[in-house]
């Protein structure tokens, strides 16, 4: 018999296997082996006919309101619903804003606490920093709320005012109705805008990203710590080359879920933002919106066709929340953990 004749799995001759062939290893699986398979499976499913069943149910709502207005959904700022002008123009731009802010502020806070709990605080107190960053997450979103709504939004009119008088000829940063070096001018054009609600709910996103970003850099392999100071690195120098690196997709990932927190958030912005159907792109000032406040304002008195039309905004907020998930998974894929440390 020739090596051509040779069939993979199969014994050689005798009962010898050739060097050149894979052997098949079939491990007998259990009963509990095979029923932990079943659980996983049937959980994994279970999960996604939950997420199919949100959205044929918030398309199937939505229906009438989509016929009606068409692509104008996507561009029309005004909500009247009950004399069909209406879209989620300004309320998508609210919500992105909003987000954007959270994530700006969010990312640096939730990256510094994970490096110091992982690489820089004692044993000892590491327990209880973890415990108290698990704790916040804990929090009812209503307490942020009126927690922003009471105190942080009176301490941050000077942060808005310093910004926009300073950094006004950034678009963003503008703020219609101020000039530059008038102190006295009015505080109200300050409050209640997306810079504010955005920093209330980075402080509710910053635990999740927290945990996520603490628990791969806590994983960073032992050995190549260990080698970038036996070569002589401090230790901020080791967390650049071994630790960022190894966790560039636990940053990337927890990153993207809070963001994906930070667009579906209710409460906390319904209660702070004063709600405004026009496009703003200044997020210093006054007047903003979201997807979800908007829900939340209208829900209670809403007609037949304009629950559907809320609905309608509600699967518009559902598909943008899947996007970023999965443009999450796409980079962090691309970027895994651990492949591109240089120690």
């Amino acid at each position: 018999m020739t090596s051509a004749d040779a069939v993979p799995g199969r014994p050689w001759g005798g009962g010898r296997q050739p060097d050149d062939v894979p052997r098949r290893l079939n491990a007998a699986r259990g009963l509990g082996d095979r029923i932990f398979r079943y659980q996983l499976t049937a959980a994994g499913v279970a999960v996604l006919a939950i997420m199919a069943a949100v959205g044929v149910f918030l398309l199937l709502r939505a229906t009438q309101a989509l016929k009606a207005t068409g692509f104008s959904f996507l561009t029309t700022a005004a909500w009247q619903p009950d004399v069909h002008d209406f879209g989620i123009a300004a309320v998508l731009t609210g919500t992105l804003l909003i987000a954007m802010v959270a994530v700006l502020v969010s990312l640096p806070l939730a990256l510094g606490t994970a490096l110091f709990i992982s690489e820089v605080a004692p044993r000892r107190l590491r327990r209880t920093l973890i415990s108290m960053v698990d704790l916040m997450a804990a929090v009812p979103s209503v307490v942020y709320g009126l927690w922003g709504l009471f105190f942080l939004q009176q301490h941050v009119i000077t942060l808005s005012r310093w910004l926009s008088d300073w950094f006004g000829w950034i678009p963003l940063l503008k703020v219609d109705g101020t000039e530059p070096g008038q102190p006295l001018a009015s505080a109200s054009v300050y409050t209640a805008s997306a810079f504010v609600a955005g920093i209330v709910v980075a402080l509710m996103v910053t635990p999740i990203q927290c945990s996520v970003m603490r628990e791969v850099f806590s994983q960073a392999p032992a050995g190549e710590r260990e080698g970038a100071y036996a070569l002589g690195a401090t230790r901020w120098g080791m967390i650049r080359s071994v630790t960022l690196p190894y966790g560039r997709g636990g940053i990337i990932g927890g990153t993207m879920l809070g963001l994906g927190r930070a667009l579906g958030e209710t409460i906390a912005v319904y209660l702070i933002i004063s709600p405004v159907f026009v496009i703003q792109p200044h997020i210093l000032q006054t007047g903003t919106n979201s997807v979800s406040s908007l829900i939340a304002l209208h829900y209670g008195d809403a007609s037949e066709f304009g629950m559907s039309a809320l609905m309608a905004a509600g699967l518009a907020l559902f598909v943008l929340t899947l996007a970023v998930n999965f443009t999450a998974s796409t980079i962090v894929a691309r970027s895994r953990s651990g492949a591109q440390s240089e120690a």
